[in-house]
């Protein structure tokens, strides 16, 4: 009889990964407890320490020039388009209606 993998909550990650920081017990111990790979609860910490510091980042965001970004004038570009388009199927539903 096969059994599936384990597939663990990401609350439960969270809270297994902080005690292992908190260094109260063993890697193993928290393994035995948890009944998880005690190379799963290592990557778990790794994860968490060095996730830390963008939970911890400034939360606000640049106005322009982010990553990412579409330019101001290829969206109004766009909207140009998407007029004429719109304007185009006015005209043609009223011979229709």
């Amino acid at each position: 009889m096969k059994t599936g993998r384990k597939q663990f909550t990401a609350a439960f990650k969270a809270k297994v990964a902080l005690e292992a920081v908190k260094g109260t017990k063993s890697v193993n111990e928290l393994a035995g407890i948890y009944e998880a790979h005690p190379s799963q609860i290592t990557e778990w910490k790794k994860r968490l320490v060095e996730g830390a510091a963008e939970l911890l980042a400034d939360g606000r965001r640049k106005v322009s020039g982010g990553d990412g970004e579409v330019p101001a004038a290829q969206l109004y570009q766009e909207i140009g388009r998407l007029k004429v388009e719109l304007d185009f199927l006015k005209k043609k539903s009223g011979l229709f209606g």
